[in-house]
């Protein structure tokens, strides 16, 4: 298989392997003969798999545009990936009762630094970077691949509040009430309260390297400058 239809086939077995692997019926049975790091390693090397056909697939698509990006829409990136950046290297470096193999304590905070925000900070970082760069990218291929990491992303995020729902019990209870899957809601409603020092300047200054280290490796990576970062490129 070539072209188009490769990429849409790898794309929806790379997001649909995920629901299915992780879904009650076929992830139960799993946990009960492989054990939690053992289906862990299957998901991981399983997953590793189908995202490197994926990106390979993605490099032998042919360009089909969809549409002419408008100028605005190519600055989309450079604003959101600010947020996105957060996100993810909060996400990495704060504990998370939403990870795998993890839960609230009885005693815990439910919702401290970047908890106060979303409870999922690094699937919406990764929703972020992809949807923002959807309008600027007009390309069939772009948006397959763009459109099913984000919709891996982010409805990974229900997927994730089910099944910490059913392990959980009152203690999902507590934790939901004091967070929020969409950012800032919780914030918003007042059930939230965010506090600076709980996110620190170490992880600010992480955000802020990442974000500088993208914005330098992008023409390397996509072949072209982020606009506003390049005085001579003309969108």
């Amino acid at each position: 298989m070539s072209g188009l239809g490769e990429l849409i086939l790898a794309a929806a077995l790379f997001v649909g392997g995920h629901f299915v692997a992780s879904s009650a019926p076929v992830r139960e049975p799993l946990v009960a003969r492989l054990g939690e790091r053992g289906f862990a390693g299957l998901y991981s090397i399983a997953a590793l798999a189908l995202l490197v056909w994926t990106i390979g697939a993605y490099g032998r698509a042919p360009v089909v545009p969809l549409w002419d990006a408008p100028r605005w829409a190519y600055y989309l990136p450079a604003i959101f990936m600010t947020l996105a950046c957060l996100l993810l290297v909060c996400g990495v470096s704060q504990d998370n009762p939403t990870a795998v193999m993890r839960r609230l304590g009885p005693g815990d905070h439910p919702a401290p630094g970047i908890l106060a925000v979303t409870r999922h900070p690094v699937m919406w970082g990764i929703g972020i970077w992809a949807l923002a760069h959807i309008p600027a990218n007009g390309v069939a291929a772009d948006l397959v691949l763009f459109g099913a990491v984000a919709v891996l992303a982010l409805g990974g995020t229900f997927a994730i509040d089910a099944k910490k729902r059913r392990a959980w019990g009152a203690d999902w209870d507590r934790f939901a009430a004091a967070t929020s899957n969409l950012p800032f809601a919780a914030l918003a409603a007042g059930r939230a309260r965010l506090d600076p020092a709980d996110i620190g300047w170490l992880r600010v200054v992480g955000a802020a390297t990442l974000y500088a280290l993208l914005v330098f490796f992008h023409p390397f990576i996509a072949g072209v400058p982020v606009p506003g970062f390049d005085p001579g490129m003309a969108p």
